[in-house]
Parts: structure tokens; C-alpha cells; sequence
């Protein structure tokens, strides 16, 4: 008796199958996408840079050129004649105003930024009764605007006769809950407790381990909140003109507002103003342009790992 066996032909495997929606000429992006995103983008920097150019424009020219020439392009270039003038004018009081403006922004957004970045690594490292509470009042007092906080801040000032002095305005620059939040959550994420525990076990302190390990690593944390703090402080008006009468206290934003409010009356203070309006976003120009390394660094360091 014979047996005939009969092999059945295996199929060979076939994998899936890749849809005609995603080959690689269907994933790029079409033209129409890439020219309305450049389109949007062309539209927002105009809108953010012909300010700048307007502002750098008429405080290049003449007084009488000001209503009589083209508003967006210039005339007699007289920029550095009109800087001249200004620092002249009332024996350097401009100068006073921004240095002031130089110490309320640097020394409050220095000081600030360490606070919030001691109080932010704190709670995020350390378990302690009411760290949930704590966290949940410095949310509160992020969505409180600065300007609500002014009039019971000059009332506590005026109880204790600091007003109209440099601290004043300088202690309450200091407080940044937006700080504390951020430096909470970049901590977390960035700065492993396994290393705090290896620093510790090495006999660092806590305070030594904060400064000389755990800064490294929030330095895109921390430059962000100084970024903020510096921007808020040297922006700050609201705050300065509660608490300040004595003009040489000035910031340069109150003291160009004094100027603004007394151009009908002095005329050649609305060139002073203009001039000075442009030269007190320098200082802002530069602060970014040098820290912009640090938001590089970070982001390529958080790719990495």
C-alpha cells in the first residue's frame, strides 16, 4: 500500500502594507503649507519690528523734520546730536533714570532668580508637611496681576515709611511665583534624585549640593526666570509711580511718562522722549542677545538625553 504524501506550497510572509498616504513624497510638506507659514510669520515680524524702525527713525532726525518728512524713512541723520542733547539736558538726569532702572531690573531679577530657583528646587526635592498647600498659593499668585498688588503694597510700605525710597520699589521685585513654579517643574524633570543622594553621600551639604550640582542643571530654568524678571522690572511703571515723589528715584519708564505728560508745556521734551524710548530697549536687546547661548545649551542638552 503506497501513501502519497502532498506537500502544500508555502506562502512566504508579506509584510504590511504601506499605505499610498504615507510614502515619503506624500510626508513632505506641501508648498501651500510652507508659503502660509512664511507668509504668517513675515506678518508677525513686521508687526513687531516696524515699531523699532519708526521709533529709530524719528529719533534720528531733526525737530523740525519730525511732521514734515517721511514717518518710516530718514532725513538730516542727527541720532548721535539728539543722544547729545538729551544726557545734557538737566544736568544727566536721563542717566540717573537708567541707572536706577539698571539696579531695580539687575540686583531685583539676580536676587529674584535665586530666591525662586532655591524655593522652586525645595519643593520640588524635599517632603514636608504643606508642600502641596505652599505649591498651590504660588499658583494662586501667578494668575494675580502685578498691578493689583500695588495699592496694598504702598499701604504696607507707607505703615513701616518706606515710600517714595529705593526699597520701595526694589523689595517687592524681588517675589517671582512664576519663578517658583518654573523652577519646581524643571527641577524635577532635570535634576535626578540619584545624584543628590551620591552628593550627600560624598558629605556635601544640602546648600553646597544646590549651588554646585543642581544649578548646572536648571540653567535654562534660571536664565528663563531672570529673563522674565529682568523684562517685568525694567517694564514696571504702575509700582514707581505709587511709591516714588523724588524724581532722581525715578525708573526710565516713570521719568519719560513725566516727560510725555509735559510736552505741551515743553515742547522739546517729545524728542527727548522719543530718544530716550529707544535707547531704553538697548539694555533689553542685549540681555537677550547674550543669554540666548544658555536656551541653546539646554534644549540640545534635553535632545541628548
Amino acid at each position: 500500500m503506497s501513501t502519497s504524501t502532498s506537500s502544500t506550497p508555502v506562502k512566504p510572509r508579506r509584510g504590511p502594507r504601506t499605505p499610498a498616504s504615507a510614502s515619503p513624497r506624500s510626508q513632505r510638506e506641501s508648498p501651500f503649507a510652507r508659503v502660509s507659514a512664511m507668509i504668517v510669520m513675515g506678518v508677525f515680524t513686521l508687526y513687531f519690528l516696524v515699531p523699532i524702525w519708526w521709533l529709530l527713525v524719528a529719533a534720528s532726525k531733526d525737530r523740525s523734520q519730525f511732521n514734515t518728512t517721511n514717518p518710516l524713512w530718514f532725513a538730516d541723520f542727527t541720532l548721535f546730536e539728539n543722544i547729545g542733547n538729551l544726557i545734557a539736558y538737566r544736568d544727566g538726569v536721563f542717566l540717573k533714570w537708567m541707572l536706577n532702572s539698571a539696579l531695580y531690573a539687575g540686583l531685583g531679577a539676580l536676587i529674584g532668580t535665586i530666591i525662586a530657583g532655591m524655593c522652586g528646587y525645595a519643593l520640588s526635592k524635599y517632603e514636608f508637611p504643606g508642600r502641596e498647600m505652599i505649591f498651590n498659593v504660588v499658583l494662586g499668585g501667578v494668575l494675580v496681576p502685578a498691578t493689583a498688588l500695588a495699592l496694598p503694597l504702598f499701604l504696607i510700605f507707607s505703615q513701616i515709611s518706606l515710600t517714595n525710597t529705593f526699597w520701595s520699589v526694589f523689595l517687592p521685585s524681588l517675589v517671582s511665583p512664576f519663578g517658583v513654579y518654573l523652577s519646581r517643574i524643571y527641577a524635577s524633570a532635570s535634576v535626578p534624585d540619584e545624584l543628590i543622594e551620591a552628593a550627600r553621600l560624598d558629605g556635601a551639604s544640602e546648600l553646597r549640593t544646590f549651588f554646585t550640582v543642581s544649578v548646572r542643571m536648571m540653567v535654562p530654568a534660571l536664565v528663563t526666570v531672570f529673563l522674565f524678571q529682568f523684562v517685568a522690572i525694567w517694564n514696571n511703571f504702575f509700582l514707581p509711580l505709587i511709591m516714588l515723589r523724588d524724581e532722581t528715584l525715578f525708573p526710565v519708564t516713570l521719568g519719560l511718562y513725566a516727560w510725555n505728560s509735559q510736552v505741551n508745556q515743553i515742547p522739546v521734551l517729545r524728542d527727548y522722549v522719543l530718544i530716550g524710548a529707544l535707547l531704553s530697549i538697548i539694555p533689553l536687546i542685549i540681555i537677550f542677545l547674550l543669554l540666548q547661548r544658555f536656551w541653546r545649551n539646554g534644549l540640545s542638552a534635553g535632545s541628548v538625553k
